[in-house]
């Protein structure tokens, strides 16, 4: 760090150079006369390992996970002190942005199918019950919803579709995927989601001649 700062003192200063870099101007020129405590010597190592793991996960960890890290190194460290280095030194973890979706929200205005399966998931055999849901996963990019239909019986999921959006697209993609891979008998299947207003009620509508069962 300090023959970062000296290659380029003369061209930036050092006070601007020690600001960006978010590291103390007077603890560089003790530096430079030689004049550095135990302490000082011992935070800018920790000071590089905090950058280090900070960097090598993406920027998102925060105080409270860096120092997790470091303890899973083998560095004995207290939080405390972790946090202050990081925040001296300006570093920032990921912050989570708004609030959590709700993928299932009950619609009381909605028609209610019965329950077929009557909450009792076993199956006899494949392609006698399939069981949807809708879930999503936060990226970079943004959020990622994803439509799946299990097969109960041999667990495997017999249709999925990725989308940016929860629309009924999202779920009829997932449904025609299974029925277009299905075995013989399905035909008689019954497909169990959700009730709630992610489920669609034009979903039933659409695919009701497919002569599937809804629960």
């Amino acid at each position: 760090m300090s023959a970062y700062i000296e290659s380029r003192r003369e061209r930036f200063g050092v006070e601007p150079i020690c600001e960006t870099l978010g590291v103390s101007a007077s603890a560089y020129y003790e530096r430079r006369k030689g004049h550095r405590s135990r302490r000082q010597v011992e935070d800018e190592r920790l000071l590089e390992q905090i950058r280090e793991t900070h960097e090598r996960n993406y920027s998102a960890y925060g105080y409270r996970r860096i120092w997790k890290a470091l303890l899973r190194a083998g560095e004995r460290v207290g939080r405390g002190r972790v946090q202050r280095l990081i925040r001296t030194a300006g570093i920032q973890g990921a912050k989570r942005r708004g609030k959590p979706w709700r993928t299932t929200k009950a619609d009381p205005g909605a028609r209610r199918r019965p329950d077929l399966v009557e909450r009792d998931l076993a199956a006899a055999g494949p392609d006698r019950l399939w069981v949807a849901d809708l879930s999503y996963l936060r990226s970079w990019q943004g959020v990622i919803f994803f439509a799946f239909v299990i097969d109960a019986f041999s667990r495997k999921v017999v249709g999925w579709q990725l989308a940016t959006h929860m629309r009924t697209d999202l779920v009829l993609d997932a449904l025609r995927m299974a029925l277009h891979q299905r075995g013989r008998g399905a035909d008689v299947a019954v497909h169990h989601s959700d009730r709630g207003a992610r489920r669609i009620q034009v979903v039933v509508a659409t695919l009701d001649r497919e002569e599937l069962r809804w629960a």
